[in-house]
């Protein structure tokens, strides 16, 4: 199937024939929908913690390596597609009225309220200044000077370096220092260090880097600690291929194999070359000011504790089955798989064979993640849930709509019915019983791929989405759900969405 061109590609982005031929056999034979059995919900999926304190002390009094994972390759485009789309219809001819665009209509009533507000009007001074601008409905010029290169550029700047917070001294904060802030306050490691690593586009690796020589050297003083400030990129090797509607390879004019990013499910390769004993995963965009942290530091340091406690209970379990395994043992282990992990049918259960044994075994040694939950305020995106795989192994896992048949209007109406949605709030052990660290690749299950429609140059296209990071990517993980306060989850969608009380001083 694949030329001499072709296989000379594949070579070049590490791409072995092997994956690119299942990449094709996963068009061909399609997407097999996640089966949810029901959505997770309090004390019946997703646990309550009731004693905050007590996970805190126990994180507080552990000595161990810790990580923030912040994917933040994003580009910021998305935030301002409103202003995009206004932008292009105004003409020399025409102005539409802001009244009938009600984005547009808060963006500019309270433009003073954005962090960038001061940076943009010094930039307009020459042209008389944002509210000369605004005044005389001359909309175009502020948002070009916003968005353009010749501006701020924040069209096609990364999330994580736009400013994003206003402080009442007077000071400015980007995601990536909120970032560096927060990492102070909860994520440092036993020997003071914060680190913290970021995974960003290659063309935006220059300007992150320079924003951490400008931040570094006070943020360190202001915590007394030392920051460790890694980036990476999605790796080339986990790059899909695109196919035709008959699922063979799709050409560009150059006649090379049209490759696409495999999505956010990619970065579990990136994910795997952290070595800490606690690693934290948060979005890039969802930060709050410093004085607004200490909800989310209580949270933050609680799930990390009670995911160190449940990795120690794992490990003591392992230790007594490998040791002396016998019926009491056993049962012990199987309640727990049961009651702490939510698994039904994952394992066998007749004590007396050494498969058997073997099989809970390998269910316990497994990576292990607590996932805070926030109820749901009717924001786009997954949530938790029970589903049963192929084989009938009953799990939680963080399922996305595009994973839900759309034909099935009972799977629909149980997608539906979650009371709780995934934040990207995930704490995760990466460690077995004996210290080494886990292969994440083992535990990706392959089937949860997406598949979706594109187009190229005129051409109709079908494009592979890997499993996403925190969905099929972690399917095989040892899961924990737990319920987290809403105001831990301040995402930034939209431009607007920096106008909310908690992104405010």
């Amino acid at each position: 199937m694949f030329s001499k061109k072709d296989l000379d590609l594949l070579e070049k982005k590490q791409i072995s024939i092997e994956k690119a031929n299942w990449q094709i056999n996963q068009f061909i034979k399609g997407i097999i929908p996640i089966k949810i059995i029901r959505p997770a919900t309090i004390n019946n999926g997703i646990k309550r913690i009731k004693d905050i304190k007590y996970y805190i002390d126990i994180f507080n009094n552990a000595s161990l390596s810790v990580t923030k994972f912040i994917p933040a390759s994003g580009a910021a485009s998305r935030m301002f597609k409103a202003l995009f789309e206004f932008r292009e219809m105004i003409s020399q001819d025409s102005q539409p009225d802001i009244n009938s665009f009600s984005e547009i209509k808060v963006f500019f009533k309270h433009i003073k309220k954005f962090a960038f507000y001061n940076s943009l009007n010094s930039i307009l001074q020459d042209q008389g200044g944002i509210e000369y601008l605004i005044k005389a409905r001359k909309y175009k010029i502020v948002i070009d000077k916003l968005l353009d290169t010749n501006g701020l550029g924040y069209g096609e700047l990364p999330k994580g370096i736009l400013t994003f917070h206003r402080y009442k001294e007077g000071y400015t904060r980007t995601p990536f220092e909120e970032h560096m802030a927060e990492g102070a306050k909860y994520a440092k490691s036993s020997n003071n260090f914060v680190n913290l690593h970021f995974t960003i586009s290659p063309e935006h690796k220059s300007a992150f880097e320079k924003l951490e020589i400008q931040c570094i050297k006070n943020l360190s003083d202001k915590y007394n600690v030392k920051f460790d400030i890694t980036f990476s990129i999605q790796k080339p090797s986990t790059d899909t291929m695109a196919v035709t509607p008959e699922n063979k390879p799709f050409y560009d004019n150059d006649g090379n194999i049209f490759f696409r990013p495999g999505g956010h499910g990619a970065l579990i390769e990136n994910l795997n070359e952290i070595d800490s004993d606690i690693i934290y995963i948060k979005n890039i965009d969802n930060v709050i000011p410093e004085d607004k942290l200490d909800t989310t530091i209580k949270y933050k340091k609680a799930l990390a504790g009670l995911l160190y406690k449940t990795q120690q209970d794992v490990f003591s379990l392992i230790r007594k089955l490998k040791n002396s395994a016998n019926k009491n043992t056993i049962e012990e282990a199987k309640s727990f798989l049961t009651s702490i992990f939510q698994l039904q049918n994952c394992f066998e259960t007749a004590f007396n064979e050494k498969e058997n044994l073997d099989s809970i075994i390998d269910r316990l040694n497994r990576p292990i993640r607590v996932c805070g939950m926030v109820k749901n305020l009717g924001e786009p995106g997954g949530g938790p849930f029970l589903t049963k795989d192929e084989n009938g192994c009953i799990s939680p896992q963080i399922i996305e709509s595009s994973q839900v048949d759309e034909n099935n209007p009972e799977q629909q109406k149980l997608f539906q019915g979650s009371t709780h949605f995934n934040p990207v709030d995930i704490v995760c052990a990466v460690h077995n019983y004996e210290g080494n660290k886990f292969d994440l690749n083992k535990f990706i299950d392959s089937n949860t791929c997406f598949i979706s429609k594109k187009s190229k140059n005129g051409r109709e296209l079908k494009a592979l989405e890997l499993p996403g990071l925190w969905n099929g990517a972690m399917a095989g993980w040892n899961t924990i759900f737990v319920e987290v306060p809403s105001e831990t989850f301040n995402p930034v969608k939209t431009v607007n969405d920096l106008l909310r009380e908690s992104h405010q001083y």
